[in-house]
């Protein structure tokens, strides 16, 4: 299947975000590797996780609504955010894709989703972090963090997207916000548990900073692309 996708994607998609594709399959693959998750399953969704990202506006919205998905002023002013969501009807309809876990992972890849599957929060940081993204220190400490904890990188890189979006005057959708908060409870979640074991006492909110991600392709209409820019903050400042 995968060479039936490759041949897909060259008629339907620019060679330079082919490219991103194959490095979020490879991402994907390694991550799964790393959490003992299927690594074929994982660089699948990563090889299909942007069938529809070229598909244009109206062609998404017909697709959505046929689908019967929920469909929010956001999108109606920003119908690229559902190229995630058609992506994963194109995955089912052209490909065959009958893995729920695979087409929910491509689904959520660019809004994210409170309480995601592992296969969801894998391709979620690999379409963030695969290497075409770019070098910074901003992406090399959420590498070495989605090999840590997946629930603070994608809180971490969820706040550097709210970020750029305010500054940018753009539309946030409220699933970005909601994926952001339900992955920093879950963040302080996990540092609690791991104080508790080592008798250490919990960090207030002055240790959880914000921490930027991306390669600056982001823009208004895609709220999970992260984009390059700003000034490092300080490693200790992450939550441990």
């Amino acid at each position: 299947m995968r060479d039936q996708v490759l041949a897909w994607l060259a008629d339907n998609v620019p060679a330079s975000r082919i490219n991103h594709i194959l490095g979020v399959e490879q991402m994907a693959g390694d991550l799964a590797r790393h959490y003992n998750l299927n690594v074929e399953t994982a660089a699948q969704a990563g090889l299909m996780h942007d069938l529809a990202k070229y598909f244009k506006p109206q062609r998404l919205l017909e697709m959505a609504r046929a689908e019967g998905l929920e469909i929010d002023q956001v999108m109606v002013a920003n119908p690229h955010l559902l190229h995630a969501d058609v992506s994963a009807i194109v995955a089912r309809d052209t490909f065959g894709v009958e893995d729920e876990e695979v087409l929910q992972a491509i689904a959520n890849h660019t809004l994210g989703r409170p309480g995601m599957s592992l296969l969801s929060c894998i391709l979620f940081l690999a379409d963030s972090l695969e290497p075409g993204r770019g070098d910074s220190p901003e992406l090399q400490i959420l590498r070495r963090l989605s090999c840590q904890s997946l629930a603070q990188a994608i809180w971490l890189t969820c706040d550097y997207s709210l970020q750029f979006l305010l500054k940018t005057h753009c539309l946030i959708h409220p699933r970005t916000i909601a994926t952001r908060n339900w992955f920093l409870q879950r963040a302080k979640n996990e540092q609690l548990q791991t104080q508790r074991s080592a008798g250490g006492s919990s960090g207030g909110c002055d240790e959880q900073a914000q921490r930027p991600a991306g390669d600056g392709s982001g823009d208004c209409d895609e709220q999970a692309q992260r984009s390059a820019g700003g000034s490092a903050l300080p490693q200790a400042q992450i939550i441990a």
